[in-house]
């Protein structure tokens, strides 16, 4: 009944103000987490309360992130963050196909830029130092701003590197998004090399590297999987995010074909993807023989679609579109169905 971006921010608006009440917010958690030793994950040196996630787009700019702790995620990825501030493309830009359980959204990396949301990630590490039982991991996609040229997006993925360092626990190189023109160009090899080797000869010369993942789309051919194998294995990726939004709009149903038309253009995410998903993460997993770790996203809404995932060669899941549908007990109702 609600515009889906305005609702977005109206629902999590009341969940901060309820969340801003100690005794209400104790309440949410108990309500919406479940805790199980069985569901402690560690994965490229990181120790997960549970697998299940909350993929990036949601919380772009690190607002909510005590609120998405409350509601039971093992983790929360933030982003996608640009060096400079950006409002995204023209609104209405995030639509609802309930008849497929699924959205479209052309939001185009809206967000508040590196330096206001790394004050806000120092604010949360502050109150959540590493080491404290049930910290939430904290990831950070980073992106080029949409004026960036292609040639020079090596210096914004740098700078948004350069900025979160201290503050998330690991990175996400997202050059996958389709509604940045020309930002899915950066997935070819030559390119793709430029940004994560420089990325990588930063985070070796730290004194504690991090975790440094790469998202890819749905749309790659195998042939194209089997270049980002062979880069994750030069430039040594710690993991890939499997899978952002695909442009394909033949996995709808008739139902939905005329109501995307009339939408336009835009990434689908949401039931339609978990099938496709699912093929990438197991073609990924067979060819690296599990070695790449992998975080799996795309039609995630239950447990079933979880454990899917898993069996494919996914060591965690990420949901988006599923919590939408689902609701603030998506996390639960997964982790519970896992033990």
């Amino acid at each position: 009944m609600f515009d889906a971006e305005k609702v977005h921010y109206f629902s999590m608006g009341i969940f901060r103000f309820f969340c801003s009440i100690g005794i209400i917010r104790r309440l949410i958690k108990r309500l919406f987490t479940f805790e199980n030793a069985g569901l402690h994950t560690s994965v490229f040196g990181l120790d997960f309360t549970n697998p299940v996630g909350l993929g990036a787009g949601f919380d772009k700019n690190a607002l909510y992130l005590r609120e998405l702790s409350a509601m039971g995620f093992g983790f929360v990825e933030i982003g996608t963050v640009t060096p400079r501030p950006q409002s995204g493309n023209e609104k209405p830009r995030l639509f609802r196909l309930p008849a497929d359980k699924a959205l479209i959204n052309r939001m185009g990396f809206n967000n508040d830029g590196a330096k206001k949301i790394t004050e806000r990630l120092r604010e949360w590490r502050n109150l959540n130092p590493p080491g404290t039982k049930g910290r939430l991991i904290i990831g950070g996609n980073i992106g080029k701003n949409k004026d960036t040229p292609n040639e020079d997006a090596w210096k914004d993925y740098e700078k948004c590197f350069q900025s979160l360092f201290d503050y998330v626990d690991y990175f996400v190189v997202n050059v996958s998004s389709p509604n940045t023109p020309g930002l899915r160009a950066l997935q070819e090899k030559d390119a793709l090399s430029r940004i994560l080797s420089h990325l990588q000869s930063i985070n070796n010369n730290k004194p504690a590297r991090k975790p440094l993942l790469l998202k890819i789309a749905p749309d790659l051919t195998n042939t194209q999987l089997d270049d980002i194998i062979d880069l994750a294995n030069e430039v040594a990726l710690d993991g890939l995010v499997t899978t952002n939004t695909t442009i394909d709009r033949k996995l709808l149903s008739l139902s939905s074909v005329k109501t995307a038309e009339k939408i336009g253009a835009g990434g689908l995410s949401g039931a339609p993807l978990r099938k496709r998903s699912t093929e990438v993460v197991a073609y990924i997993a067979g060819k690296t023989g599990g070695k790449l770790p992998i975080i799996a996203s795309g039609g995630i809404f239950t447990a079933a679609d979880a454990k899917e995932k898993m069996i494919a060669g996914a060591c965690l899941v990420q949901v988006w579109t599923g919590f939408i549908y689902e609701g603030p007990a998506t996390a639960k109702k997964i982790c519970t169905g896992l033990i």
